[in-house]
Order: structure tokens, then sequence, then C-alpha cells
């Protein structure tokens, strides 16, 4: 039943690659309770966690007892999509809690076999329940009707029994289904073989800087030190970590095609023409959207080069390199600011959006919602996860005192509202959110941020680094996504022509992609051979077309931002109304609600307009300071 199950992954912001401070060499009982998850709101004790997970077991068999039932009544189907989805909701919350604990140890071999145990059982579950969405397709719309008319109850799962109305297609048998749900055993294979290896096992390099320090560049210490003021540095650290990473590019590429044959697994099994069509129907999505993006990025890279050319001026070289794209362009400005400091700009700054909504934001910081700091085994990255319906949603942070952190904070802040409310306002049948509408709420409470903070600054070189740093976020999350969203769907197309999926074969891809965006033949942006293999490093290549909904969602929340900050009669309101609809809607129609239509080219033509003022803005600062 897997419209109804949902997606079971957590929300991660790109900033995955963020600066990341000490890298992680405060041991966790160093750090005050408050800045650590209180994951007793989950469940009290890992005692609670086995008692609840062998009592949701023990129920598994009964979903067989509604087989070949579902259709006979009404009654039937409600009483059976009843007991289903209260399966479901409560192996949510289990693998909530089982993935959280191994994320604050990932070398902890005893919570990593929690969190397995949670996925097999997953797998388990939906073999058993498997019948059910091919039951439901017996049926056809007039007998759908019939059965919500007759019980009222049955109207949370209107949406659901439509949608699967609208799939029918790409429907198998009972049996068949039954296969492919076990399938789930293996086709994950590729990103767990991958996600441990990079984040508990890969030998990571150590480098000696300039001041004579030696230090590990691990994926923190690349996240820190890739934005050091010295240029050799950077250099050394870019060097030393993407040769580590072209040292193993046979285990990566191995890895990839794992898991890009998992995506033709599907596609294939369920009749669509290609993965894209796949991954994007989901959600109803056309796959025009995804085109489009991609046409519309290659179409302005002459404004995505005129910010490389901007930056190259504002540090001062000759020629700009890729390792110099996340250094500081704007030298001694202080760019400290403590977590304290980060939560009084970040309520300050989401004032626009409603006294009730920064009410929700200080619960979330004074209840330890959020985990702050990095430590010793740690995932890396950040993320907010509301899949634990009945509970708050929890925030994973690696915070490093870096303007880039607020944003990140406040990023994660706007994914935990977007649950917290929908789980509030919406069953849970339609309390997920679809992926494609997951960034706008994130971005739009980074662009709030930055407007809160720019029009409180007077000082021109503080300007000029805030107007780069949303600059460097229009960089990562606009045009760098959607670099990832066209190298991943030629990486796909290639294995639907018979290809291989290999380590040189994606790096020699990804080496004509990353060029042609950054105009390394033009000479704006030099990009080095060893950045070649720099997809090995992207985790989200593993989570099936889903970078490309940064960049959609970034375009979107611009558009929003800009209606909520004018002060548009009931713009607020329906941006609410849109954090509260959950999944109630298909994406498109969500954001259309809120005000913003994503089949055209109006989000992404003021994202243009406003990358072009904040260019304009650099552009008359430095004339006036005669730069």
């Amino acid at each position: 039943m897997k419209k109804i199950t949902g997606v079971l992954i957590v929300l991660m912001v790109f900033s995955f690659f963020s600066n990341q401070v000490l890298s992680q060499t405060r041991d966790r009982s160093e750090i005050a309770d408050q800045y650590k998850w209180d994951l007793t709101d989950l469940y009290p004790s890992e005692e609670t966690f086995q008692k609840a997970k062998d009592a949701t077991v023990k129920k598994f068999d009964g979903i067989l007892d509604f087989k070949g039932k579902l259709t006979k009544s009404p009654q039937n189907l409600l009483n059976g999509l009843d007991y289903h989805t209260a399966i479901i909701k409560e192996m949510m919350r289990l693998s909530s809690y089982a993935g959280k604990l191994s994320d604050l140890d990932t070398r902890d071999s005893k919570y990593l076999a929690m969190r397995q145990e949670i996925s097999q059982l997953f797998t388990q579950y939906n073999s058993k329940s498997s019948f059910i969405d091919p039951e439901i397709l017996t049926m056809n719309k007039k007998k759908i009707d019939k059965f919500l008319t007759k019980e009222p109850k049955l109207e949370v799962y209107k949406f659901y029994l439509y949608d699967l109305l609208r799939s029918k297609e790409h429907m198998l048998s009972a049996k068949e289904e039954k296969i492919v749900a076990e399938a789930g055993l293996i086709t994950g294979a590729g990103e767990s073989i991958y996600g441990i290896f990079k984040n508990a096992d890969m030998p990571y390099p150590t480098v000696t800087l300039s001041n004579g320090k030696e230090v590990l560049v691990d994926q923190a210490g690349y996240g820190r030190y890739r934005a050091s003021a010295n240029r050799e540095d950077r250099k050394k650290v870019f060097e030393a970590f993407f040769g580590k990473f072209n040292d193993f590019r046979r285990t990566f590429g191995t890895e990839m095609d794992a898991n890009v044959k998992s995506h033709l697994f599907y596609t294939n099994v369920r009749n669509y023409d290609n993965t894209l069509e796949t991954a994007l129907d989901a959600n109803n999505i056309p796959v025009e959207v995804y085109y489009s993006l991609i046409d519309n990025v290659n179409k302005n890279l002459d404004s995505f080069h005129r910010y490389l050319n901007i930056k190259r001026r504002m540090m001062g070289l000759d020629t700009l390199y890729y390792y110099d794209l996340y250094a500081p362009a704007v030298k001694d400005i202080d760019a400290e600011y403590d977590y304290d400091k980060a939560k009084k700009m970040i309520l300050n700054a989401l004032k626009p959006l409603g006294d009730d909504y920064v009410k929700i934001i200080k619960e979330a910081f004074d209840n330890r919602w959020i985990d702050v700091y990095p430590t010793p085994g740690k995932r890396s990255g950040a993320y907010s996860s509301g899949s634990a319906y009945d509970v708050h949603p929890y925030i994973l942070l690696n915070y490093n005192n870096l303007y880039n952190d607020v944003s990140t904070l406040a990023h994660e802040l706007g994914h935990t509202m977007q649950s917290y409310l929908s789980n509030k306002n919406q069953p849970f049948p339609t309390a997920m959110y679809p992926i494609f509408v997951a960034e706008v709420a994130s971005t739009l409470n980074e662009v709030l941020l930055f407007n809160y903070v720019y029009n409180k600054t007077t000082d021109d070189d503080t300007k000029l680094a805030l107007l780069m740093e949303y600059l460097d976020g229009v960089k990562g999350t606009l045009f760098r996504q959607t670099q990832f969203a066209e190298f991943e769907l030629r990486m796909h197309e290639m294995a639907e022509k018979g290809e291989q999926i290999t380590g040189d074969s994606m790096s020699e891809l990804y080496k004509n992609i990353v060029r042609r965006y950054y105009g390394h033949d033009q000479g704006i942006c030099i990009v080095p051979d060893y950045i070649n293999v720099e997809w090995a490093y992207i985790p989200h290549f593993y989570y099936n077309y889903y970078v490309y909904q940064y960049s959609t969602s970034f375009t979107a929340s611009t558009a929003l931002a800009e209606r909520i900050l004018n002060k548009e009669p009931g713009a607020v309101d329906k941006y609410i109304n849109f954090l509260s609809a959950g999944g109630s809607k298909y994406p498109i129609e969500l954001l259309k609600d809120a005000g913003v239509d994503m089949t055209t080219s109006v989000p992404f033509d003021k994202t243009m307009k406003m990358m072009n003022w904040a260019m304009d803005e650099i552009e008359n600062i430095l004339a006036k300071k005669g730069m």
C-alpha cells in the first residue's frame, strides 16, 4: 500500500556539505543536555521500544484477515485500511527512534542493527500487505464513489483511493506485488553499503596545513577546511579529499550501479517508459517540470557565470578555481554566530509568518527537539525528521558558528514546521507531504532570514558578505542542484541504453557536465581533474531523482516569500494552510493554492530577478568603494 505509507526518508538540506566545526572532536558527554535530543518523547527507553516493536510485529499477520474481503463492503474497506495505517504509523515511529540512535554514532553496530531490523520488518510487513492495492483496484470509480458515500469515515482515504485509480496501469497482481515488496530486501543494498563505507569505514586522508597543524580531512574536516582563507590550504584539502574518493571510485561506481539497477527494476516491472517517469509519477509531477528546470538553468548560465566572475573579483584572484568556491569572498568580517545568537536571529526573522508560527519555533528550541553539535561518529550534515506522527519532529545539526549554519538551522526549522503543522491538521493518511514541496518551507525560511539580516545591516562590508552568502545559496541550491539533477538524468539514461555504470564512466559524465556549468573552457572557473569524482561524495544520488526538488522548491519559495514580504492580503494565511495541508492534494495543486504555479516559468524568472538584484547591489557597493 505504497500510496499511504509514503516515503520513509528524513528531509536533508544540501548543507549536508556545510562547514562543520571541530571535526567532531567533542565527546558527547561534554555537551549540555539542552543541546541534545530528548528521544524519550518517542520511547521512554530502549526496553519500551523493544516492547512496542514486538507488539507491532505480532499484529502483522492480522492484516491477512482482510485479504479477499476489502471490496465486499465499505465497512470492510475501512476496517482494513485503519488496521493497516495503524501498523504503518507505529512502524514509522519505531524507525524514527532506531534511526536517530544510529545517527548519533554511526560506528555503533548495536544501533545500526536496530535500524536494519526495522527496515527488514518494513519489507516483511509490506510483503504481507501487498494484496491491498491490487484488491482495491478490482473496483472501478463508480464502486469506490458508492463506498465513500455509504461510509463517511472513508473520507480520510479518498485521495489515496483516487490516486490509486490514477496509477492503475502500473499496478500488478497481488502475487506480483508480493514479489516486488520482497525485492525491497535487496534493492536498497547499494545505498546501504555506500552509507556505511563513506560514513564509517572509508580511510580519510590527513594533511598538514600552512600553520603546521595536521588535520583529518574526513567529511566534517573537508566541510571546515575547504573554506580556509589560505588558498594553498584549501587546494591541498580538495586534492587530498577527492583524491581518496578517486582511489575508491571502482567501489563507489559499483554501489551506484546497484542503485541505478534497482531503479530500472521498478521501472520495468511497473511498465513505465523510463526511470524519470517512474520517480515523478508517484506525486503526479509532469516530467516536463524536470526537463524545463534543466533547460531554464542552462539558458541562464550567463547569470551563474556573472556570479562566478564577481566572486573572483571580490577575492582578488586572476583565475577562479573550483577549490575557491567555498572560501569567503569578503575578508576580515566577523562571521561568528554562536547558537544562542542564531536562535534570536531566527525568531526575529520569522516574525512575518505570525505569532503562532514563532511560538512553535520557540518550543523546538526549549524542549530539546534539536541535536546541535558534532560528536564522534555522529552523522554529518543536517536534517529534519517528522515521520513519527504523534510526536514532534526532530532536527539533527552539526553546528559550526557560521552564518551558513544559522541558515541551515532556519532551513531545517522550515521542514519541522511543515511536519508539525501537517501532523496536527491532517489525519495520518494525508499527513505526509510530497517530496516535491518538501524544500519550499525550508528555503522560504532562508529567504526571510536573509531579508531580516540584510535590512538590519548598514556596514557595506557586512552587506557584501551577506549578499555573497545569498548568492552562494543560489549557486548551491539552484545551479548546483540542477547540475546534479542533470547528471542523475544522464546517468539513468545511460543505464536505460544498456551502457555501463562504473566509477570511470560516472567520472567522465560528471566532468563534462560540471565543466559546462562552471565555464571551465571559457576560463570562468577552472575545474581540476580530481573534481571528476565529486559525484561519489553526493549521497542524494541514492534518493532517486530527489535533488531537482531543491531547485524547484527554491524558485517556489522565492515567489512565495516575495508575496509575504510585500504583505499581500492573504499571503501568510495561504502559506500556513499550505504547511498544514500535508499530502491532501498533488504538489502542483498545493503550490497553486499557496499562490505559485510551478507549470510556468514565473517562479524561476522571479528567482533570476532576485539573483541579478543581489549582483547589482554588490557591483554598486564595489563601485562606491572604488574597487
